[in-house]
């Protein structure tokens, strides 16, 4: 991964959260995640590197993000030719993540696997309540900045202007929501899932990227508005059961399927799932492509998607700047595997150069 990661428009609540959206795939489909059963999974990382002059390190992200209303991590193996490798959990997010060495004297090879359970989840915005609070450590962490993610300066001022007229923390939440989705798109071009760097997205105007770019945009105004969030770096592992071919990986192969999420700590309900960046791959890419706003196709999970998400995708962690253990590299986030020769990191957006591959497949408990 490269080191240096190359107003409110309307805020009013889309009608028709349950919609029946007859052009998906040619069948009747609704998208409505709700809590229900729950799904087990396996997923299985591949490296292979090739023999080479100097030692080699590996890190292969593990499920490390635990929460009994969608996401359980069931377990982790390895089986390779390493000469040792450890799972290493980051001290300050909980990350986790296996590192191993190689000789590097013959193809370092490393196959590992993460076993989990997952479940749609949805919370019930327009009712009250009282969730944990964090502590202030946890306050404190997911209101600060990040090298890529600035609270003052432009992304300040953008936050004031969203939220001026509201008091409310929801409220203000759900307003930077509805202003990403109004205001970015999703640039078709941009390699991987971006770069997370949102000072220079919006320094340029040109408010275009991936998951990474418009999500991490979504927390940085979050938390300059005052509210504590958070990125989640994952990968999908399955279609969507909704239909919308654009919101689930596409086979068992998932290579490249990486996907980054966002949540918003409400004191009413805990952590909120919010994924304006899937909203505009819906408008990009969903046949027939390039669909309007305010198509019913997009007004569905434009609806949904502040508050729930569908279970068919994998959560690694919540990290930013985390200095791969064993190395003097550091990473924006952690959502690929990395890999270094004789000190030099690998690009890890060039999965056939890098040579590894991820599969997933749905297993019973």
């Amino acid at each position: 991964m490269i080191n240096r990661r190359d107003f409110l428009a309307g805020a009013t609540a889309c009608s028709t959260a349950a919609l029946i959206l007859p052009g998906i795939a040619g069948a009747t489909a609704r998208f409505d995640p709700q809590p229900g059963e729950w799904r087990s999974f396996r997923i299985t990382t591949r490296l292979e590197i090739p023999k080479a002059d100097g030692a080699v390190q590996a890190w292969v992200p593990l499920p490390a993000l635990e929460d009994g209303g969608w996401i359980l991590p069931v377990g982790d193996k390895w089986t390779g030719n390493e000469a040792a490798a450890e799972i290493v959990t980051d001290p300050k997010y909980g990350a986790k993540l296996l590192h191993a060495r190689f000789a590097g004297d013959q193809p370092s090879t490393i196959e590992v696997e993460s076993r989990f359970k997952t479940r749609d989840r949805a919370a019930t915005l327009n009712a009250s309540g009282k969730a944990a609070p964090l502590s202030d450590a946890e306050r404190q962490i997911y209101l600060e900045a990040t090298e890529l993610m600035p609270t003052d300066g432009l992304v300040k001022q953008t936050a004031d202007e969203i939220t001026a007229s509201l008091s409310g923390d929801a409220d203000k939440a759900r307003a930077i929501y509805e202003w990403v989705v109004e205001n970015t798109y999703r640039k078709a071009e941009t390699l991987g899932c971006g770069t997370g760097d949102v000072a220079s997205l919006l320094l340029s105007g040109n408010l275009g990227g991936k998951c990474a770019d418009l999500n991490a945009l979504y927390v940085a105004l979050a938390r300059a508005a005052g509210l504590p969030a958070r990125d989640v770096y994952g990968i999908r592992v399955a279609p969507s059961k909704f239909g919308y071919k654009s919101l689930g990986a596409g086979s068992e192969t998932i290579t490249k399927s990486q996907h980054c999420r966002a949540e918003v700590y409400l004191s009413d309900h805990g952590w909120v799932a919010a994924d304006p960046a899937d909203v505009r791959k819906v408008m990009l890419e969903e046949p027939p492509r390039d669909n309007a706003i305010d198509s019913p196709l997009v007004t569905a999970v434009r609806e949904k998607l502040f508050g729930s998400w569908e279970g068919n995708w994998l959560a690694y962690n919540t990290a930013h700047d985390l200095v791969l253990p064993g190395s003097d590299h550091k990473v924006a986030f952690l959502m690929y595997p990395q890999a270094e020769i004789a000190g030099a990191l690998l690009d890890c957006l060039d999965a056939d150069g890098f040579k590894y591959t991820i599969t997933s497949a749905e297993i019973t408990a």
